[in-house]
């Protein structure tokens, strides 16, 4: 995030969230700060049967109700929660773009693996009846691409427009990318990640991952730090947010809600975790040089927690390596444990999570876990009140992605 125009700096203006636990950011934020959990059975169809039994599922959510049909029908469920999202996100902002400035605004989200219902389902019309039954959005709905590209045509939105496909860490990645953007001249950014992973050929492709969780009762599946971690349980959903230049936003009189002060990124291999902690220590030292934040200065962690022993330990001595001896008082949340992990929407949950964390002065709870067996501050039980002005937030992707992000407070609304 260094290459900037003087006085151009990316702030965070709108959320907007669509997960498990809550649709909008308000409903988001009660849950996670009340540490609920809503990791459940599996109950979609075709998903039942399969070896995956745990999942965070979004079912407070009717598409047609905040969605166009012209729209519905063109795109699968991971870009209805984008859209849905990003809606939120800019209302949330008070944001209306410029119709003689569309260059102004961009658009840039994170995917892991696109439209896999949608894509399935014209499959099975193909091969069950013939090309002729096989609609025409096929070509697009599964992309990874679609959710940027459906969220700029309905907004109108001409700037700077991309998708960053760089594991579950493209969420901070995404993030990092439209903070570029607003330093080198784009006004603002529209950016996130939201997953739709549980549908059945998208089941099947993530039973190779040895790190999923195959535990039959919820209260088990996910249970990061503890000697009881057997994976993580996937969930869907994520969160969008607008990010702004700082002076065109005050100009507008919007509320700055967080500054993204310094990222970092590495790469450590697919399942290396044991090398994972020497890439994510890299990647947090990075971000805070960035930051011009020392490590006593970091209020609180939320952490990647990926729910596997040897990960888990990874990124505990990760945060002892680069902290130093802050590392032993800095409070470490993951609050992913009551949702599941939504791959790239996982970050984007917990970005979303640290800047309403911040504004309350509240570290929220990791769901389900009591007794850790790491060397970490991890709040677990209720939430608690805190004086937090900067947040780290961790992200690490099953083929080798590491990420970090810095985030200031903003004003308290």
């Amino acid at each position: 995030m260094t290459s900037r125009q003087q006085g151009r700096r990316a702030v965070v203006t709108g959320l907007g969230v669509v997960a498990p636990n809550g649709v909008g950011a308000d409903a988001f934020w009660k849950a996670t700060r009340q540490g609920v959990s809503v990791l459940d059975r599996i109950s979609r169809e075709g998903c039942t049967e399969m070896p995956l039994k745990v999942a965070g599922e979004v079912r407070e959510f009717d598409p047609a109700s905040v969605i166009d049909s012209r729209y519905l029908v063109q795109t699968d469920r991971f870009t209805h929660y984008a859209m849905a999202a990003a809606d939120l996100a800019v209302a949330d902002a008070g944001f209306r773009s410029d119709p003689e400035q569309p260059f102004a605004v961009g658009v840039v989200t994170a995917a892991g693996s696109g439209g896999g219902e949608f894509g399935q389902r014209e499959l099975q019309q193909l091969w069950g009846q013939g090309p002729r039954f096989v609609g025409p959005y096929q070509s697009i709905a599964w992309f990874y691409a679609a959710s940027t590209g459906q969220i700029s045509i309905r907004g109108g939105y001409k700037g700077p427009c991309g998708v960053v496909a760089s594991d579950e860490a493209g969420g901070l990645d995404a993030l990092a990318h439209a903070a570029r953007s607003v330093g080198r001249g784009t006004d603002a950014v529209v950016v996130g990640a939201a997953e739709a992973p549980l549908a059945p050929y998208s089941m099947v492709c993530q039973l190779g991952y040895p790190e999923l969780s195959l535990a039959e009762r919820p209260e088990a599946a996910y249970l990061p730090f503890t000697a009881q971690a057997c994976g993580f349980a996937p969930a869907e959903g994520g969160a969008m947010l607008l990010v702004e230049d700082e002076q065109a936003a005050r100009r507008r009189g919007a509320t700055v809600r967080a500054h993204l002060a310094g990222h970092g990124a590495t790469f450590t291999g697919a399942s290396r975790w044991e090398e994972s902690r020497e890439g994510l220590a890299a990647a947090i030292r990075i971000a805070l040089d960035e930051a011009r934040t020392a490590p006593e200065e970091v209020d609180v962690v939320f952490a990647d927690a990926l729910g596997v022993p040897a990960a888990d330990r990874a990124e505990a001595l990760a945060l002892a390596d680069a902290l130093g001896p802050a590392a032993e008082r800095v409070p470490v949340t993951a609050p992913k444990s009551g949702t599941g992990r939504a791959y790239c929407g996982a970050p984007m949950l917990d970005v979303t999570a640290a800047v309403l964390a911040m504004e309350d002065g509240v570290l929220p709870p990791t769901p389900n876990v009591t007794e850790i067996c790491h060397d970490l501050a991890l709040v677990t039980g209720r939430a608690r009140p805190a004086e937090l002005r900067t947040a780290l937030v961790l992200s690490r992707g099953l083929m080798g992605s590491n990420s970090a992000l810095v985030l200031r407070r903003g004003e308290r609304p």
